[in-house]
């Protein structure tokens, strides 16, 4: 029998606040982490985004901490402004339960307000870069932190905070507890979690099987790179399609096609990227949501805090670096039981690289079908024409299969759901004795 929150551990109070958000039975890396941090251990977690993570360490965290504990006592540090939002809004009924405060610490918004709110929190949910301003104004300091997060660790590597990240975290006492949780443990990420933690549990989480989980049909398409234009505006142009993300390289990339699709009547797109504000992003966000917007053109890096329903199509205009990165962004389609689309566009110097990428996802047959590449030099030759729709007749030679749950399919991952997890000891851990090495 699968034990409850209640059996992990987690106070009454909180129990309740999950029950009323609807979360009765914790997710699998809820079981399997809570418990550790409650018993006051270092955690290593490898876990995927959508796992339930957040609630992994929310829950638990807020338990160990008291009301009248010095502030803040918890730091917990994100690599983007979407996903210290993000983190805020599933841990703030959890907090509100044990009469606790938590604060967002991000740029973009007026910094004195935000240190004034930081400065009293008892969780601090913090990017690198505007901690560290707040820290050098004197505005608050860490030398009360318990208990340090570092949440999608190997992207804030990937994102270059390492210098940052390890000034912060040398503030910190070493008598504190250590959450570190990755998409990988292995390479520079493993080896920051070492220097960061003592004698720690380790967890590798996988997505479990979802028999609702919706199947995605991925597609390659090889063409020109004056074709890339035109063949995004044709699939754009589908009827069929939905709610649609595009992904590109650059913040100046996304403006600049944003400006080019919407010379057309039937699209309404807007970009997010870095280089807005973060009221900016939050309306782009919000537009997308409410169907204002049909597609969305962003970065990597603006990304990482989509969770938008019912999107239906993913279309890569420019290569994702990496298999990592393929699957994030393809993974915001294809859930909750809905059907999606991926689209990869395929120029020829690229065309080696993704069927790399194709081929370590198991889509190595849904690749060979989408053709030869296009010539390097064929700058003039006519895109692809291909169709985005979901229909059961015969697709022409731009098409791959669809992927679901055979060999060679592949299924995008479980939809992150933000649940709510904690101990209800109410310990301040005020006399820790934990050494450090």
């Amino acid at each position: 029998m699968s034990k409850s929150f209640a059996d992990l551990g987690v106070s009454k109070p909180v129990v309740n606040a999950l029950t009323q958000r609807g979360f009765e039975a914790p997710f699998a890396v809820q079981r399997q982490v809570i418990e550790d941090v409650l018993d006051d251990r270092d955690v290593l977690v490898q876990s995927p985004t959508g796992s339930g993570k957040t609630l992994a360490f929310g829950v638990p965290l807020v338990d160990l901490i008291a009301a009248d504990s010095r502030r803040p006592s918890a730091l917990i540090l994100a690599p983007t402004r979407e996903l210290a939002s993000q983190i805020v809004d599933e841990m703030d009924a959890i907090c509100k339960a044990r009469a606790l405060s938590i604060a967002p610490v991000y740029g973009g918004v007026g910094i004195q307000a935000q240190a004034k709110r930081a400065a009293r929190a008892h969780i601090v949910v913090a990017c690198p870069g505007r901690l560290e301003d707040l820290l050098q104004r004197r505005s608050f300091t860490l030398d009360h932190v318990e208990h340090l997060v570092l949440d999608e660790a190997d992207r804030m590597l990937d994102m270059g905070f390492k210098p940052a990240v390890d000034r912060i975290v040398k503030k910190i006492h070493n008598n504190r507890q250590t959450l570190f949780f990755s998409a990988t443990l292995e390479g520079a990420a493993g080896k920051l979690a070492d220097a960061y933690t003592h004698h720690p549990v380790t967890h590798v989480t996988k997505p479990a099987p979802d028999k609702n989980q919706g199947k995605v049909e991925h597609r390659f398409i090889h063409l020109s790179h004056e074709a890339k234009v035109t063949s995004l505006l044709h699939e754009l142009e589908n009827s069929e399609r939905g709610r649609t993300l595009v992904f590109v390289r650059t913040k100046h990339g996304a403006d600049r096609l944003v400006k080019k699709l919407s010379r057309s009547p039937q699209i309404r797109a807007a970009a997010m990227h870095g280089n807005k504000s973060q009221n900016q992003r939050q309306r782009a966000l919000a537009d997308f949501e409410s169907g204002k917007v049909d597609t969305l053109v962003a970065t990597d890096v603006a990304a990482r805090g989509i969770d938008v329903a019912d999107v239906t199509h993913v279309i890569n205009y420019d290569m994702p670096e990496d298999q990592d990165t393929f699957v994030h962004r393809v993974g915001r389609t294809g859930r909750a039981g809905a059907d999606g689309i991926g689209i990869s566009f395929v120029l020829a110097d690229q065309a080696r690289d993704m069927q790399k990428i194709a081929k370590s996802l198991g889509l190595s047959h849904e690749y060979e079908q989408s053709g030869a590449p296009v010539s390097i030099h064929s700058e003039t030759t006519t895109p692809r024409r291909n169709r985005s729709s979901r229909s059961s007749g015969p697709r022409n030679n731009g098409s791959g299969g669809s992927s679901g749950n055979g060999n060679g399919k592949r299924k995008s991952g479980n939809r992150g759901s933000g649940q709510y997890s904690k101990q209800g000891k109410g310990k301040s851990n005020g006399n820790r004795t934990r050494s450090r090495g």
